[in-house]
């Protein structure tokens, strides 16, 4: 950590070159004695990166950031401040705290917190922005989490892992082949903590997740930013005797909404009845998809399913809290109606368990993207429709 970059004038010049060529930058002559123009373009580089994730972080005097790796790999403020209602107790430990956002939120949490970072560079970087940002209940250990642990006879209320899902510069998906690996070391985690939280990838199977953490989940979190699925965060305890809770929450839009559901309940669920679209159509978020609450969607909200493979729902009545996009349709015919007309006009093509792509519908039909009107292109009780409807909700 150069502490140079954190001069006053220095920062002004960072700050007075957001949208300069860092790569261009980096060829010439740093301006400043005793800082590279590699540091500088590094700086201006990552701080810009992190104004919309990070906006505390991009506008408090004096941040100093980390190479665009770490600001990339970091949780945006928004997931990180919805972790920290996961932690829970007075004493908690971040054992993978990288830049240290998520340990800053989980800080307001609790008393204490210890923050475990091997790096020992960017442990210092956290150190210095955290206790710049007034986070002073943290302690910094440098160390490997589990050589830490292994020697730690403390005991803490919560222990949060975000493990590493790049090994040896490839990507792995199992939750056996992480670093650490965490199925290998629950007893390790258990001993020195009665809850944890675990950070996994979106793109984990639940159930194969479920089944290596041996029934100690007690929630699994699936977040969604904006119908993007972001993370999985599983909540597990060493006295669960429970079927895990999947709890679907969506984030960053003027209305975050949450659905909580079991597999027992999904799997119990019988849909035989599947209708032509009524009112209203219902899209659910991706967390809910991700999650895989198809059948109980029916049953909760009172809505019919379009097709045993279309996860869209209809309602002659609007329920305002369904957990997914709400749509009230204009018209809707089959689709060889619909191929043999002309369609002028500005659309939001989408396009669900139909066998073309919306590109090559827009292609197809020479479609213009764009406007409030949606064309859906779907298939109801076996057969290709199209929809056309307007966004309600």
């Amino acid at each position: 950590m150069n502490e140079a970059l954190l001069n006053p004038a220095v920062q002004k010049f960072i700050m007075d070159n957001l949208h300069a060529d860092v790569h261009k930058m980096m060829l010439g002559k740093s301006p400043f004695e005793g800082i590279s123009s590699k540091e500088l373009a590094e700086q201006i580089d990552s701080k810009k990166r992190s104004e919309k994730k990070l906006p505390t972080w991009f506008g408090q005097e004096g941040i100093y950031f980390p190479p665009k790796l770490s600001v990339e790999q970091t949780s945006s403020e928004l997931t990180a401040g919805y972790k920290a209602r996961l932690i829970k107790g007075k004493k908690a430990i971040d054992i993978t705290g990288g830049f240290g956002v998520d340990s800053y939120y989980f800080s307001r949490q609790v008393e204490s917190l210890t923050h475990v970072e091997r790096n020992s560079a960017l442990s210092q970087i956290a150190q210095h922005n955290l206790r710049l940002l007034g986070a002073s209940n943290i302690s910094f250990v440098v160390d490997d989490a589990l050589a830490f642990l292994n020697g730690s006879e403390e005991r803490f209320d919560t222990l949060y892992v975000d493990p590493s899902r790049r090994v040896e510069n490839k990507k792995v998906f199992l939750l056996e082949d992480t670093e650490p690996n965490v199925v290998e070391n629950l007893e390790l985690f258990f001993r020195v903590a009665d809850r944890l939280v675990i950070k996994t990838s979106p793109m984990l199977d639940i159930q194969s997740g479920l089944t290596a953490l041996r029934g100690y989940t007690e929630e699994l979190h699936v977040v969604s930013v904006k119908n993007d699925c972001k993370e999985l965060l599983w909540v597990l305890s060493a006295k669960n005797t429970e079927e895990a809770q999947i709890v679907c929450s969506m984030l960053g839009s003027e209305r975050p909404l949450e659905f909580r559901f079991k597999l027992p309940e999904e799997r119990s669920e019988v849909v035989s009845d599947y209708a032509s679209p009524a009112a209203y159509l219902y899209e659910p978020d991706v967390s809910v998809l991700k999650g895989g609450a198809f059948k109980t969607l029916v049953s909760r909200f009172g809505l019919k399913k379009l097709d045993v493979n279309t996860h869209l729902y209809t309602s002659e009545k609007l329920q305002e809290d369904f957990p997914g996009k709400i749509f009230q349709i204009e018209d809707s015919q089959s689709y060889k109606l619909f191929a043999r007309e002309k369609n002028p006009g500005s659309f939001n093509v989408v396009s669900r368990n139909f066998p073309l792509s919306p590109d090559q519908l827009k292609k197809k039909y020479k479609l213009r993207d764009g406007g409030e009107d949606f064309l859906i292109f779907t298939t109801a009780v076996n057969e290709l429709i199209t929809i056309k409807a307007k966004r309600v909700l």
